[in-house]
């Protein structure tokens, strides 16, 4: 049976099936060698990708570049809102419809959530929701997903932790929502009382009868689980600097802790200290492996999309 993918646009997990992460997974899984080995595609050449970043980003506005240029496609943009007409009081809208009427699809980071599905809505070429405020990072989990796959064989009857900042982390917001699609998954929050998983995540994952388990030390489940996805302390997110140093550092994995476990340790990145560095040369140690499938899952996701839709 021929697999399909039929969405026009990624703008949140909550948009997808199953079956469209697996094909976006298999898909990404032929361009890997394409892009470990730096050779180049011609898959959209002639094309061109407007990225629109208006948060400030490293590793998602260059994988996403890098993607297109294995592909042989151009990229043009901004990676700031100050570099934009926005920031000379054009409209987002005015905006978006100028890079439409430029480019085959849109990339759009923004600190505000809603910006990729507003924009979505007032163009006709596929958008791709690079980050969102607080809400969501679909991309970004569909290479967290390919990672975990890539590095135990399989998403199904896993044990995983997500800790840090679970109130403002998109990324895990993103994942929680992913990983309901998949059979027998337990989850584990490990975070602060301050950052806990915002409760409307908790109801999507209720009606999907998600198990799931909320605690503060991450001792109570560092024997159980497959996976620790870490993330950062947003100091950005916080609007008051004294609320953030109160729990600044309260999670630091190391390598001490590691020994004996049966689990690989992923990052989104950028960390600060939530990391220690003795773990970078571990087995243990698969967050910059993660950061470099950015590159062949969005190949796959740009490919999808400019091809499936085309101008």
């Amino acid at each position: 049976m021929v697999k399909i993918f039929d969405l026009k646009n990624i703008i949140s997990i909550k948009d997808m099936k199953r079956s469209d992460i697996d094909y976006l997974l298999d898909e990404a899984s032929k361009l890997e060698d394409i892009a470990q080995s730096r050779e180049i595609s011609e898959e959209l050449k002639g094309k061109l990708l407007g990225v629109m970043f208006f948060e400030p980003s490293t590793r998602t506005r260059m994988s996403f570049e890098t993607a297109m240029k294995r592909l042989s496609g151009e990229c043009i943009g901004f990676e700031s809102s100050g570099s934009s007409s926005v920031s000379k009081g054009e409209s987002i809208a005015d905006t978006a419809k100028m890079f439409e009427g430029y480019c085959d699809a849109l990339v759009i980071r923004h600190e505000l959530e809603g910006v990729s599905k507003f924009i979505s809505d007032v163009v006709d070429v596929p958008v791709i929701n690079a980050g969102d405020g607080a809400g969501q990072h679909p991309t970004q989990t569909l290479l967290d997903l390919y990672t975990i796959k890539q590095e135990i064989g399989s998403i199904d009857n896993l044990k995983i932790a997500l800790i840090g900042d679970l109130k403002f982390g998109r990324t895990v917001h993103s994942l929680a929502n992913a990983l309901c699609l998949y059979d027998n998954v337990e989850l584990y929050f490990v975070s602060p009382p301050e950052l806990k998983m915002p409760q409307e995540i908790l109801h999507d994952l209720d009606k999907m009868n998600m198990s799931y388990t909320e605690v503060s030390n991450i001792n109570e489940i560092i024997d159980k689980v497959n996976v620790l996805y870490v993330t950062r302390i947003q100091k950005e997110r916080f609007g008051d600097i004294d609320d953030y140093l109160k729990i600044k550092g309260a999670y630091i994995i190391n390598k001490k802790m590691l020994e004996g476990k049966d689990l690989i340790v992923m990052h989104p990145l950028p960390r600060i200290d939530e990391i220690d560095g003795d773990v970078d040369d571990t087995k243990y140690n698969k967050y910059f492996k993660q950061a470099a499938n950015a590159v062949p899952v969005r190949m796959a996701i740009l490919k999808t999309l400019i091809k499936n839709n085309p101008k």
